[in-house]
């Protein structure tokens, strides 16, 4: 069986889904996005087939991804709801915008689904929260969409409560990731490195730490004093950066997204 998803919003994250999920064999992906350059792209490297308007991929489409931005979310959904029918799913990417919210934009008629990603979806690795909380939603349709979004990368299915910290977590978290390995190019820089090899360096060392990282039976700590010897360089560096105070500033920064989050769902 043929689904057909319609994305209305082919930017940075919409793209990055459209990209992962290309090539799966029961999938016909339709997108609009103003930017036409964008959608002539996808339809060139990955196949997704264009259409002109929102209403038209809700009208093709059996599950409708909205990746716009928050505070575009009510107008584009009303825009659509004329062409909606009982038997589409609605399913949201926008940050903050609780489902109840978008239940009451679409006249309280369709199933609603809401997902978090994060942009290494692009490469089959992303991490994603699939809330299911909505009691319109059947359960062929969470099986559909829980299959489908894990073929783009871990998927936890939570229930909505934890999605601002969801969102402030993993969803803003590559942008922390990337200031960190930024600062550690700066670093190289500043004390005599070129850049072009710092970056490369930098680069596989998150790649390799993220990967030592995945069993699930090595704890974080483990690994960190499996390269601290007591009074050696890694201590002195890790003391300068409890002096700094560096993970405080990380989890400050965790929940100040967090609230922003859900700032965005409670702004008109």
């Amino acid at each position: 069986m043929t689904i057909r998803l319609g994305f209305i919003g082919v930017g940075n994250m919409g793209g990055a889904m459209i990209a992962g999920l290309a090539g799966s064999g029961d999938l016909k992906i339709f997108g609009y996005d103003p930017d036409r350059f964008k959608l002539d792209r996808l339809a060139k490297d990955v196949g997704l087939i264009p259409v002109d308007n929102a209403p038209m991929v809700a009208r093709e489409s059996d599950y409708i991804i909205y990746a716009v931005k928050p505070g575009l979310m009510e107008s584009v959904v009303r825009q659509t709801v004329p062409d909606l029918s009982g038997s589409k799913c609605l399913v949201s990417i926008a940050a903050g915008i609780p489902i109840a919210r978008l239940v009451s934009w679409s006249d309280e008629k369709y199933p609603v689904v809401r997902i978090m990603p994060n942009t290494p979806a692009l490469i089959g690795r992303g991490v994603f929260a699939l809330c299911l909380d909505h009691d319109k939603i059947s359960s062929g349709q969470k099986d559909i969409l829980t299959r489908i979004i894990s073929g783009l990368g871990k998927t936890f299915i939570l229930p909505e409560k934890f999605f601002d910290l969801f969102t402030a977590l993993i969803g803003s978290g590559p942008a922390y990731v990337y200031y960190f390995m930024e600062s550690m190019v700066e670093a190289g820089v500043v004390l005599g490195l070129d850049r072009n090899t710092t970056t490369t360096m930098v680069k596989e060392l998150f790649a390799g730490s993220s990967q030592m990282s995945l069993p699930g039976d090595i704890h974080l700590n483990k690994l960190r004093e499996m390269v601290t010897s007591p009074g050696g360089t890694t201590m002195a560096g890790l003391n300068a950066l409890e002096k700094n105070t560096v993970r405080d500033s990380i989890i400050e920064a965790v929940e100040t997204a967090m609230k922003r989050s859900a700032e965005l769902g409670n702004e008109p």
